[in-house]
């Protein structure tokens, strides 16, 4: 633990590396807080942090940077981290402006993430533990071809053809699909396994056919998001060098970047902050991740994400994300019909 005047001197030196991208000397400092103390003191003080990992100087004569270890430890003592309800007022409305639709809402959130942080952020569309059965319309097209057309919470459709063994006409498919509605509504993949129905075999075959869609669903990954802002990231200092914008570039295009950033275990609260080198992917470790899952846990889940250099406006990316995080939950909670859980 930092007695209170390191740590005023190493919050000092966060501050304005991250809002300048300059070594800060100890003139600085006494200029930052207007410290009641010699210059010398300063220095010493600059030197046990030095000592004991929290800043580090990229030269011998030149002044301070923080290193993981002083970001991690500025962050963990960050407090009153909210937007200010006037920003808070403006974001409200603006999602009262757009269409409520899933991916106007997402759209909307990236482009204000990134606005808000300065820097590229990701949000992905809920999704489901275990994808459920809505409701199902069958359409048919020519003699024993047919679009199933599968509706699962959460306002996501899936369209298929299926090819029948035998001609069947739109009156039988209606038939057939009233019967399933009714058998299978709010049921996961695994409950209609499990449900004993007497079916024939068109029912049957139309059934595998619905299993192997919600299996696909169940399976798939965080890979269908909204991406805004990498120009902002890409305009950072930090981001000069050829090397590091082709590996951000890569992850990018190679769609790893979710898989690369995204913890393990996100657990439903709070917001998680991942530095520098505890990102576990060696391709990322000059970057920080600011994350948070949104939506309704075991029900139906995204995460809102911020990727950008360490030298981050924290407090504002971590208030951005938690604010937006709990007006998704909040829209996803009506979308489902649901009370949103506590932030």
């Amino acid at each position: 633990m930092l007695s209170s005047r390191s740590e005023t001197i190493l919050k000092s030196i966060v501050g304005q590396y991250i809002a300048r991208a300059m070594p800060v000397p100890s003139q600085s400092i006494i200029n930052d807080y207007e410290l009641a103390v010699s210059p010398a003191t300063i220095r010493n003080e600059m030197a046990h942090l030095e000592q004991e990992g929290y800043i580090t100087r990229p030269h011998p004569s030149s002044g301070s940077i923080p290193s993981d270890k002083g970001y991690r430890y500025y962050v963990e003592t960050l407090s009153d981290i909210e937007l200010p309800l006037a920003e808070q007022l403006l974001i409200s409305h603006l999602f009262h402006q757009v269409e409520g639709e899933l991916e106007e809402w997402l759209s909307l959130t990236a482009a204000l993430t990134s606005q808000l942080a300065q820097n590229v952020a990701i949000v992905t569309i809920p999704k489901p533990t275990n994808c459920q059965f809505k409701h199902l319309e069958l359409v048919a097209l020519k003699d024993s071809l047919a679009l199933v057309v599968l509706v699962l919470h959460g306002a996501r459709l899936k369209q298929q053809l299926i090819t029948f063994d035998q001609v069947i006409s739109q009156s039988e498919l209606t038939t057939m699909a009233n019967k399933l509605n009714a058998a299978y509504s709010d049921l996961t993949r695994a409950r209609i396994l499990a449900e004993k129905i007497d079916l024939s075999p068109t029912e049957q075959q139309l059934t595998n056919c619905l299993l192997k869609i919600m299996q696909a669903e169940d399976e798939q990954e965080y890979e269908k998001s909204c991406l805004d802002g990498l120009h902002f990231t890409l305009n950072q200092p930090e981001f000069r060098h050829g090397h590091q914008v082709l590996t951000l570039m890569e992850l990018i295009d190679c769609r790893n970047l979710l898989r690369t950033i995204a913890p393990e275990e996100m657990g439903s609260q709070g917001v998680r902050v991942i530095i520098g080198k505890e990102n576990k992917a060696e391709v990322i470790q000059d970057c920080s991740v600011v994350i948070r899952q949104y939506g309704l846990p075991e029900e139906a889940v995204g995460i809102i994400s911020v990727v950008g250099p360490t030298r981050m406006p924290y407090a504002r990316t971590i208030s951005a994300i938690s604010y937006l995080s709990s007006v998704l939950s909040q829209l996803i909670a009506e979308l489902y019909g649901r009370k949103p859980s506590a932030a």
